[in-house]
């Protein structure tokens, strides 16, 4: 998980959770997911967190084009430029 939801700390047995859920549902709400399991896991979420988790991301080309830096002047070198450094071959070309 990651750092805005992290990984649930205790793990109920089905059995605690059945005779405890009302504890259940507020930790989930207070301290963040709740696993209920030990052989096969469950994770116990707020719908909130959940919904945050479903949005739709966008597409990778959107994103860069919402997100590209504004008032930036980059200097891009001439592609037919023979003697240029291509810096993903690791040697100077």
């Amino acid at each position: 998980m990651s750092a805005r939801h992290p990984k649930p700390e205790r793990t109920w047995t089905v059995a605690e959770a059945k005779s405890r859920l009302s504890e259940v549902l507020r930790l989930s709400e207070e301290e963040g997911p709740q696993r209920i399991g030990r052989r096969q896991g469950f994770i116990v979420a707020p719908e909130r967190m959940w919904q945050e988790h479903l949005q739709p991301r966008l597409p990778l080309g959107q994103w860069l084009v919402e997100n590209m830096p504004q008032g930036v002047e980059l200097e891009l070198p001439d592609r037919r430029d023979p003697g240029r450094k291509i810096p993903f071959l690791g040697e100077d070309k």
